[in-house]
């Protein structure tokens, strides 16, 4: 229509105009058939506009025949330029079309990036990403998130069928598979640390993925990074409540103990006046006073613990670190709990030659005094109580082990914070708090302390203490007897 049109408008200018001009109107034609309705038609019009120009503006008129051999030499040019001019303004506009719908998407990634950045909640990530795959790429996608046991667990107000090997294989291995059924392609969700979960797109209504796919994998990567930043902002809080609670708790133990300890001491102080008052108390008497002063003594001794807990964790002990034997501390440990152990055979295993050790002896008297005492708790009458110490590399190794029940399965660590007991409904008396002040004592002297299960039964508590640079103790020597 648009070369019928030209010709139309050239049939009165023919008497004024060379056919030079002409031939440009027929140019002119196909340039903007080109600009207009792209390349197919900009061929087509080229072709149609050298029929005209030769239909109706060559002689003989009215017919194709050619009088001049000289014309199809204008035929040739004008249709070489046609096609050439067509040809480079299609592509011009289709340029500039690709560059506007990148410009937008661009645009739109931009303002997706901004959203995603004030998301707070996962809600409103898998909002944010569904909405703009729905927009700019026409395609529907559901979000699985990995959860603590590593399940993906779908996140998405649409339901896009899933292939669970695919979206496993883009999770464990990173790849990009893709559905041939359904058409739905797996972008895994790759953050900083690791793959957060994986992102299932669908194409809507005829849409193809193929030469979007640069574009999917800009959104995973924001997604992932949003996601990984709603994940460290629920850990940064959870540590910080955690330490709120911590220093609560804290200060809660610091000021039970300080107000329990003065009546406790003269509770004790009581019970041993009665029980050495003039006359002498009856038999029966006599030991509900030797209860009352046991009883008094447990609590404060659980009172002490709970003391020795807030001091270690506000970092109020100062160590009073000394070079000194370890046989020492064990010795004072065993007498303090001779009472406590007369039940229990002690075998203890401590080499000649194991060197000095720099430490503070009253907190490491605590932490064997608070193993024996558990080990003679939770172990049978009878049972054997095993002490040993032996050197490793630039540490030394000290056990304490028993035949008792031994640790439950999967407690191995737990048993070591604080108010965490072996057996919660046991009955054997405690609050949890021995282990807790042990290790705390440990760490501060450098070494650290586990514990594991004994082949047939029982438990070994293994804690360790740096080794140093143990003085030089130069031998004493004597004079002869017969010197002077």
């Amino acid at each position: 229509m648009a070369c019928v049109a030209t010709a139309l408008i050239a049939m009165p200018l023919r008497q004024y105009f060379d056919l030079v001009n002409i031939v440009m109107l027929f140019l002119l034609t196909v340039f903007l058939v080109s600009l207009r309705l792209g390349q197919g038609p900009a061929v087509l019009a080229a072709f149609f506009s050298v029929a005209l120009f030769d239909f109706f503006f060559v002689p003989p008129h009215l017919t194709f025949a050619v009088a001049d051999a000289q014309y199809l030499l204008t035929f040739a040019v004008m249709l070489v330029v046609a096609l050439i001019t067509g040809q480079l303004t299609a592509g011009l506009k289709q340029q500039a079309e690709t560059a506007s719908l990148e410009e937008h998407r661009t645009r739109a990634l931009y303002e997706m990036a901004k959203a995603l950045s004030g998301a707070l909640r996962l809600t409103q990530v898998v909002e944010i990403s569904c909405e703009f795959l729905k927009n700019a790429v026409r395609a529907e996608a559901v979000l699985l998130i990995s959860d603590d046991t590593g399940e993906l667990q779908p996140h998405g107000p649409c339901r896009v069928w899933c292939e669970p090997h695919l979206a496993m294989a883009a999770f464990d291995d990173g790849r990009h598979p893709f559905s041939e059924t359904d058409g739905v392609r797996y972008y895994p969700l790759s953050g900083s640390t690791r793959i957060r979960g994986v992102m299932a797109v669908s194409p809507m209504d005829g849409a193809t993925l193929n030469e979007n796919h640069p574009l999917l994998e800009a959104v995973a990567s924001l997604v992932a990074i949003a996601i990984e930043r709603l994940h460290y902002v629920d850990v940064a809080q959870q540590a910080q409540v955690q330490m709120a609670s911590e220093r609560l708790r804290s200060s809660v133990l610091s000021a039970l103990s300080h107000d329990l300890r003065t009546p406790l001491t003269i509770l004790v102080g009581l019970a041993d006046s009665l029980a050495m008052s003039r006359p002498p108390l009856a038999d029966k008497q006599k030991e509900t006073a030797e209860a009352i002063r046991d009883q008094s003594m447990r609590l404060c001794g659980l009172v002490e613990n709970l003391l020795d807990m807030a001091r270690l964790h506000a970092g109020e002990v100062k160590l009073r670190r000394e070079w000194q034997p370890l046989e020492e501390v064990v010795g004072a440990s065993l007498k303090l709990l001779e009472r406590s152990l007369a039940e229990h055979p002690l075998r203890v295993d401590l080499p000649a030659d194991l060197p000095l050790l720099e430490f503070d002896a009253v907190l490491i008297e605590r932490v064997l005094c608070n193993l024996l005492e558990n080990a003679a708790k939770y172990s049978p009458a009878g049972s054997a109580i095993e002490i040993a110490a032996r050197q490793s590399d630039s540490m030394v190794e000290v056990t304490v082990s028993d035949y008792g029940l031994g640790i439950p399965q999967g407690r191995q660590e737990q048993i070591f914070d604080m108010f965490v007991r072996g057996a919660p409904e046991s009955p054997t008396p405690g609050v949890g708090l021995g282990l807790a002040i042990c290790r705390a004592i440990v760490e501060a002297h450098g070494g650290t302390i586990v514990v594991a299960n004994r082949a047939p039964s029982g438990a070994c508590f293994t804690f360790t203490l740096p080794v140093g640079n143990p003085p030089v103790i130069d031998e004493e020597t004597f004079p002869p007897e017969d010197a002077p």
